[in-house]
């Protein structure tokens, strides 16, 4: 689906054409659960805010105005429901985060090794860094997951949080500083 083809479906949806809004359900779907899945860190909980996140939606899809890109849109929508989820959940098992000048070094995984020994190290990576993620304050995670796992530019993530370009470095840079402290004994 190119920009104007999705323009297009976008435009169709609008206007109640079930066939356009269920594309856009169909292509947005996974992306929308997997953001929720390493937000919320827990199945029922994605399944439920990916349903809330199309749910709103439904109802706002004549609010999108082709100003930024509709991935975009949804991020904020999808993002809003991970945090109202996280702060109903009240939660203190959030580890704080400190004002660590470092930042998380680089792991580089080769996925087409055949050694079993270097498949185990690297499962035990990618688990101990999941741990770790899940383990951020949501606030932080959100603008982790978005900018280093989802690839959105900084600008990107800043319109989809509505938080000013300095803040969401500030908080990533806490957020990789907090996983690198937790990553690090892990490779001495």
């Amino acid at each position: 689906m190119g920009t104007d083809d999705e323009h297009e479906i976008i435009e169709k949806a609008k206007a109640g054409d079930p066939h356009a809004l269920k594309a856009l359900v169909e292509k947005y779907s996974p992306v929308i659960f997997r953001f929720a899945y390493n937000v919320c860190r827990n199945q029922d909980k994605a399944e439920n805010t990916t349903q809330e996140t199309f749910l709103s939606l439904l109802k706002k899809l004549d609010q999108f105005d082709n100003r930024s890109k509709f991935s975009t849109w949804l991020y904020t929508i999808v993002s809003n429901h991970c945090l109202m989820a996280a702060r109903s959940a009240k939660s203190d098992r959030y580890l704080s985060i400190d004002d660590d000048e470092s930042t998380l070094p680089e792991v580089m995984i080769d996925e087409t090794s055949p050694d079993p020994h270097e498949q185990t190290e690297r499962l035990d990576t990618k688990q101990h860094l999941d741990e770790a993620i899940g383990r951020l304050a949501p606030d932080y995670r959100i603008v982790f997951i978005l900018r280093d796992l989802d690839g959105l530019s900084t600008e990107e993530v800043a319109e989809v949080l509505h938080l000013s370009i300095a803040a969401v470095k500030s908080r990533l840079h806490r957020a990789r500083a907090f996983l690198r402290e937790q990553l690090t004994p892990l490779f001495m």
